[in-house]
């Protein structure tokens, strides 16, 4: 429930989830319903009627997005892309979620990539969350078999897909939009089901091992699985186990990511729109962005820059040999660079491209059948999951060094004399003191036991009860002890040499009068006598015991329980009345619900006494009572049309929170010819708040914030900033607002908390889709989905250079944005931001339309095996933000993470006991900064820099059945090594590069 983030410098990168592309299948083996047993992605037989496996009927079972029983097609009103287990396998990948990334619904969601090195939040670090049509993580439910599963985020009902065993995954169902009538809240975009293999006779094992073309970024990935049956077939129980690692990749071991040939877009020098005073026209044809190599910040360096004359800018530093030596302040890069000199390289801070993550996953499953009526089921699983991240150094400005401190270089102490001031001032990146980090222990535990059973060949029945817990232990290596620090740099000489200041004065106190980004704290860590003295003048300079005593690591503990009771009947009124198209379906039910959540922070952080943020104690719970209802009516089949069918469902909610709710659907399918068919659905949905959006303690956090109103700025928002920054920048005391900059490069303190008086989100989604299924071509099938959702009151919280650029990108400055904003108020630098505070409001708008579009063609043939062409695209009509009502509206389309036409394809060849795959992952180009900004400043970069390239990510793959019980397997991902774009790490592409991969299947008899 912490929503923070440790103190970072600003890296001017783009963060793209790793797109994965999902092959084709290898693993012969007996279909389970719905699967097939052919070696043919299970999607593609899934949503292939006139298959073979059409021509005998298919059992019926419960599908995503209904609870009653159906016979599984293509032709579902509802769109459900339906993907299998040895599509997975095929695509090489041990990480669920780079695999789903490559689909085109969830290519907004958040990997291991996204959550390392800086990029993580605290206590995020190797999470893998989805989020459906990139409206939010929490946005989407994720279900496993149809059922909740308890949250890996404190505060949401988030799911770790790292949690989800990978070789016990039969089919992932991704089902768009208007899900709360089923499931409830969190399903306002869509569903994520994980429907896992059952009925294990037998050991199956598998084993795995890639690594990239540069002999890094390697995952390694066992499974063994153990079942049996019993009583005659009546029962089976089985045990599951699952070992994953994925290595770390630091951004160190990419060479056109380290050092000065490091590049990133930066503000053109030659500008004049980039210098002060500049009152020209803000389009003046040369481009205001421009990419530089061997970067720096300006007023800053490792070894520590020396400011005699403390005028904010360093003058020498200690180099490597210990000499003294000018500061050089190389070519000066608005509004905080340089290029050139000798300062901190910005390259420097880039940290982690991915984590270490190590999974154990252990799952058991067991049923026994009382007899027909009675069926008795149990699950259990326990996962450990352990990640590892390392992100940037603790950093720090103007810290007062008096001039009796002896570390301060000799043939420095007489210039500090003259100039008369007392002492020095130093800025300094503490790379020597050790990177920060997060060691992050996650385990879940989760437990099923239910009934089940067939009351008549018209009724069946379900009841359940779920527990679910996880436990997050997150331990931050190399903090600063802020208290210690203050005492250890400010040094004297001792009777024995150069001791702490408070070890001879034990009346002292911080003397940092300057504005450093720490806050002052008495000392409260230690006693007199203790502190061990460290010199900021020059690198490497103290010893580990030095380090030790100012260095801690601190813990903080996080607990998520779920308790969620269900029960329903469903089947058919077959028993007392048929339609011409058959019998009625129905399910009717109900469900509690009950989410705790408690975060406790590290002693030593919530007392704000280290350089992270200080936390907050966060716990919070609810619960909510629901009833539900489905109603699935076959008009006609095979009358004077060939198919009409309608249905709906509802379901009344009642929270603790918030009060009741209720969410419901309808939907059709229309089919006038047996190779058409026409569906829609329509719905209403809601979402409640989650734990952490209401009870959220204010904790402190540090953002980097590009203020809005910075001259260079005004032209990139709405046709309101120019005028709001004018009349707010005046209103604080600002001479001159019209070429106002805030000329620093850290970032600024601020709070983020939760607000109780939050209700819940409502969304409207309606999807309308045709089937062509024609019979002269045996095995095509192509449908197209349109969907649009649309949420109102949609709760959100705004990063805080959002909060900023809210402010004053409104029709006028009252608005709800800038109480949030904290801005000096006269004194030395007027109108400055020194803080701010955000909380999530109900005062969003989201909406996002497009087309899907699934085709699936598979040829058999009598002497060259079987061929199978698989294509899921989207085309992205909108994905639109409105931050507050009657505000502009923000769309996001065509950039970075929303392209405007997405592609995933493969062709497979099988024969025997051979399979070969060919993959594509395209999408098209997409902006390199918002459409606002390009909209508001035509010459924001040069023409060839507009967007960053499309992806195109080859991938090949092969397997062979040695045996039925045995197979090898391997591949390469991104088989032609495109590269990140100029200026990225990660877009559109990931910095692995070419992935190799091996593996090996076997299957033994029962036990």
């Amino acid at each position: 429930m912490a929503y923070s983030v440790l103190r970072t410098r600003g890296l001017f990168t783009v963060s793209a989830a790793a797109l994965a592309l999902a092959c084709a299948p290898a693993w012969a083996q007996t279909a389970a319903p719905g699967q097939s047993d052919d070696n043919v992605p299970e999607s593609t037989v899934a949503n292939d009627p006139q298959s073979d496996q059409a021509e005998e009927p298919a059992p019926d079972i419960v599908v995503t997005g209904s609870r009653i029983r159906v016979t599984p097609g293509f032709d579902t009103p509802n769109p459900v892309v339906s993907i299998g287990s040895e599509t997975l396998q095929a695509s090489g990948t041990t990480n669920l979620t780079d695999f789903l990334t490559g689909y085109p619904a969830l290519q907004g969601s958040s990997t291991s990539a996204d959550n390392s090195g800086s990029g993580a939040g605290i206590g995020y670090t190797g999470l893998n969350l989805l989020n459906l049509r990139n409206l939010g993580t929490e946005r989407t439910l994720v279900l496993v078999d149809g059922r909740r599963h308890v949250a890996g985020v404190p505060g949401s009902a988030a799911i770790d897909i790292n949690t989800i065993p990978n070789d016990l995954v039969q089919r992932i169902e991704v089902l768009t939009g208007g899900a709360s009538a089923i499931y409830g809240a969190d399903g306002v975009t869509g569903v994520v089901n994980f429907i896992l293999k059952k009925d294990f006779d037998g050991i199956t094992a598998r084993a795995q091992a890639g690594i990239s073309e540069h002999g890094d970024a390697g995952q390694r990935f066992i499974s063994v699985t153990a079942g049996k049956n019993f009583a005659g077939g009546r029962g089976n129980v089985a045990l599951a186990y699952e070992y994953g690692i994925d290595d770390r990749l630091e951004t160190r071991d990419r060479p056109s990511l380290r050092g000065t040939r490091s590049t990133g877009f930066f503000l053109n020098p030659d500008d004049p729109e980039n210098q002060g005073g500049y009152t020209g026209p803000a389009d003046n044809g040369i481009p205001d962005n421009v990419p530089l190599a061997n970067i720096r910040y300006f007023d800053t360096n490792r070894e520590g820059g020396i400011d005699i004359d403390q005028d904010g800018f360093p003058d020498y530093l200690v180099g490597a040999n210990g000499a003294v030596t000018p500061f050089d302040p190389g070519s000066f890069v608005p509004n905080f660079y340089q290029q050139g000199g000798n300062a901190t390289l910005v390259s420097d801070y880039g940290n982690d491209l991915l984590p270490k993550v190590e999974r154990h996953v252990v799952n058991a499953v067991a049923h026994f059948d009382v007899s027909d009526a009675v069926t008795i089921f149990a699950e259990g699983k326990y996962a450990n999951i352990r990640s590892f991240s390392l992100a940037q150094p603790t950093f720090d400005y103007y810290l007062l060094i008096p001039e009796d401190n002896p570390f301060i270089p000799a043939a420095l102490q007489p210039l500090v004399a003259a100039e008369g001031l007392g002492g020095v001032l130093v800025n300094r990146d503490n790379f020597d003191f050790g990177q920060r980090g997060e060691d992050i222990r996650r385990e879940t535990w989760r437990g099923v036991i239910g009934l089940r059973g067939e009351l008549s060949s018209h009724l069946n029945y379900e009841a359940s009860y779920t527990y679910g817990r996880t436990d997050v232990r997150s331990r931050y290596v190399n903090d600063i002890l802020d208290d210690r620090f203050y005492a250890a740099i400010d040094v004297v000489q001792g009777p024995n040499g150069p001791t702490c200041r408070v070890n001879v004065d034990p009346a002292w106190t911080p003397n940092q009068p300057y504005n450093s980004t720490r806050d002052e704290f008495p000392p409260t860590t230690f006693q007199p006598g203790q502190c061990v003295p460290i010199n900021l003048f020059g690198e490497n300079r103290n010893s580990q015991a030095a380090l030790d005593w100012i260095l801690t690591d601190t813990t903080d503990r996080s607990r998520i329980e779920q308790h969620v009771a269900s029960a329903y009947l469903s089947g058919d009124l077959g028993g007392l009345f048929t339609l011409p198209g058959g019998a009625v379906g129905f399910s009717v039910g109900a469900e509690y619900r009950k989410e705790k959540s408690s975060f406790t922070p590290d002693p030593l952080a919530a007392a704000g006494l280290t350089f992270t943020n200080a936390l907050s104690v966060d716990a919070g719970e609810y619960d909510v009572k629901e009833v539900f209802g489905e109603l699935r009516v076959p008009l006609v089949k095979n009358g004077f049309v060939h198919r009409l069918e309608v249905g709906g469902a509802v379901r009344y909610s009642d929270y603790s929170t918030i009060g009741s709710t209720t969410s419901w659907k309808v939907d059709g399918a229309f089919a006038p010819i047996r190779d058409v068919t026409f569906t829609g659905t329509y719905s209403k949905a809601v979402r409640a708040p989650n734990i952490g959006e209401l009870f959220a303690g204010n904790s402190q956090t540090f953002e980097f914030i590009t203020d809005p109103c910075n001259a260079n700025e005004l032209q990139n928002g709405t046709q309101y900033r120019a005028a709001n920054c004018q009349a707010l920048l005046a209103s604080l005391g600002v001479a001159d607002p019209a070429t106002f900059t805030d000329p620093r490069s850290t970032n600024l303190p601020g709070f983020q908390g939760g607000n109780r008086n939050l209700s819940e989100e409502e969304a409207t989604t309606w999807t309308a889709g045709a089937i062509i299924q024609p019979s002269f071509v045996p095995g095509l099938s192509l449908r197209a989905d349109w969907y649009d959702i649309k949420l109102k009151n949609a709760i959100n919280t705004v990063t805080p250079e959002q909060l900023a650029q809210l402010c004053v990108d409104q029709p006028d400055l009252n608005n709800g944005f800038c109480s949030g904003i904290v801005r000096n108020n006269g004194g030395a630098n007027p109108g400055l931001i020194t803080s701010f505070t955000v909380t999530p409001q109900n005062v969003a708008q989201f909406s996002t339309a497009g087309l899907d579009v699934n085709f699936n063609y598979r040829l058999r043939t009598a002497k060259l095996g079987t061929f199978n062409l698989s294509v899921v695209g989207n085309y992205l009509d909108r994905l639109e933000f409105v931050g507050t009502p009657g505000a502009d509206v923000t769309n996001s389309r065509g950039e970075a993470f929303a392209p405007k036409y997405t592609v995933n394809a493969d062709l497979t060849w099988q024969t025997g006991g051979l399979t070969l795959n060919y993959g594509i992952l395209w999408f098209s180009k997409t902006l390199r900064f918002t459409n606002q900004e390009v909209a508001g400043n035509p010459d924001i970069v040069a023409p060839e820099y507009m967007y960053l390239k499309e992806r195109w990510q080859h991938d090949i793959y092969a397997s062979y059945d040695v045996s039925d019980r045995f197979q090898i397997y391997g591949g390469v991902r991104n088989l032609w090594g495109q590269r990140p774009d100029i200026g990225t790490n990660t877009y559109p592409v990931d910095s692995i590069g070419r992935f190799g991969f091996v593996g090996a299947r076997v299957k033994l008899p029962s036990l």
